[in-house]
Parts: C-alpha cells; structure tokens; sequence
C-alpha cells in the first residue's frame, strides 16, 4: 500500500487507484473498461467488497431516505445501473414512486432494466444512459438523488455533486453511499489485509479479473475520509451536511439538503 487518502474530492480527478492518470476523460476511459466486464457480476463484487454488508448498508440509506408512499415522488439513482438501490426505493413507497436511474456504462443499465422486467418495476423505474458530470435531466426536478458505491469511480466529483444539487427540487435530499476510513484501530488492520490480500486473489479466481478488483480496492483507499467529503458537498450548496458510518467507518452514508 503505497498511497493514502486524497485530502479533497478534487484531486480523485487523476487518481485511478493508486496509479495517476492524465486527467479526468483517461480515468472515465478506464473506469467504464472495470464495469464493462465485471457488469453481469456486480453483486458477486459488492459481497467480495464488503463481505456481503452492502445489502444492509443499502437497506440503512434508503431507510435513511424514509420516501414517503406517493405517486408524486420522484428520485434519481445515479451510478446505480444494475437497479439494485432504485429497486429498493420504489418498493419503500410502496411501489407509487417513479425513478430514474443513470449510469454511464450500457452494460450496466442492460442488467438493471432485465431485473426491473423480472421484478415487474418496469413502469416505476426509466433506465438512462448518461454522465454524473453532465446529467441528461432538467433541473429541479427530483425529490431525491442518490448514489451507492459509484461517486469514488467519477472524475471530477465536485462537478458531479453540482450536478446532484442542481437537479434536485428545494427541499431535495442527497444521500451518498461509499465505502469510506475505517474508524477504529484494529479493525483497519484487518480490513486493509482483507482488501489488498483477499480481494484481488478471490477476483482472479471467482470472475478471472484480478485487475478490475485491484483498481476497486485501490480506489476506495484513496477516496477521501468522511470529513473532507463532507466538505465538498457542502461546496456543492448542500446544507445540513452530515454523514454516518457503517460498519466501524468501512462504509458511511452522507446526507445533505437543497435548502
């Protein structure tokens, strides 16, 4: 482990794991190559990640979020191509909310849309390709804005949380789930061994990837700590920032508010 944490959101810009990179369209380039092959395995990946965590954490944010049971509400799910957050949310109301979920990566969104036929949510969820940088969407349009597990991946995530605030009706809620620092002294021992050790090996077995789950276990060390990415989504406009940590800090959820 020969890199740290960024100190702020900026500098992810260059940053493709621990390898820097020329600039944010290179790491876009290659970032869409990890989800491109590992697409039809996302959820193997997450359990891989977290140990099979990420399903409660998930579970934690969308009751965060506590949508309420109406036709009316409108959310957006970005980076989460594969449905699984959208899927989630609707069900929390009931099945009367309307999403829309946006990925970059078609792979992706191919997963998300089979699963939303299979689950018959396909007239409560539109599948649109599109970038967290430039969001294809009107602005003040959506009750919510989410993202799991996918900020760490966009370039220029200052750009990203704009966008996030700028799409988001006044009174709008953004919640963000990410992988973050672990918070407690042995624990990080034992999850820095997991992640570096274990993880790649079980890629390289399981999916025959080693290279996509290196740069995943790489970018989650160098993303930045709670503090300073909470930072910039208070640089973003949002107010009432706070965030809270899952599992000992290896995960934490941030909220802010379009006020």
């Amino acid at each position: 482990m020969s890199q740290s944490r960024v100190a702020g959101a900026e500098a992810m810009e260059t940053a493709y794991g621990f390898e820097t990179v020329g600039g944010g369209a290179e790491k876009q380039e290659r970032v869409n190559a990890v989800f491109h092959r590992v697409a039809e395995r996302y959820d193997l990946m997450n359990d891989l990640m977290s140990g099979g965590l990420h399903r409660a954490w998930k579970a934690a944010m969308v009751a965060w979020l506590s949508p309420p049971h109406r036709p009316e509400y409108r959310f957006v799910d970005v980076a989460g191509g594969t449905g699984d957050v959208a899927f989630r949310i609707v069900e929390a109301t009931r099945r009367r909310g309307k999403g829309t979920v946006v990925d970059i990566n078609a792979s992706m969104l191919g997963v998300g849309a089979e699963r939303a036929i299979k689950r018959k949510l396909s007239d409560n969820l539109a599948f649109l390709e599109g970038n967290a940088e430039e969001l294809p969407l009107p602005d003040g349009h959506f009750d919510a804005y989410t993202i799991a597990f996918g900020i760490r991946n966009v370039p220029k995530i200052g750009k990203a949380l704009e966008e996030a605030y700028r799409v988001l009706k006044p009174g709008g809620r953004f919640l963000c789930l990410e992988f973050s620092e672990v918070d407690m002294p042995i624990l990080d021992r034992v999850y820095d061994a997991w992640s570096f050790q274990a993880i790649p090996r079980i890629g390289e077995m399981v999916a025959r990837d080693r290279e996509s789950y290196e740069y995943l276990v790489e970018s989650i060390r160098r993303f930045p700590n709670q503090t300073n990415f909470a930072a910039a989504i208070r640089q973003a406009g949002f107010e009432r920032v706070s965030y809270r940590n899952l599992s000992g800090g290896i995960a934490a959820i941030h909220s802010g508010w379009k006020l």
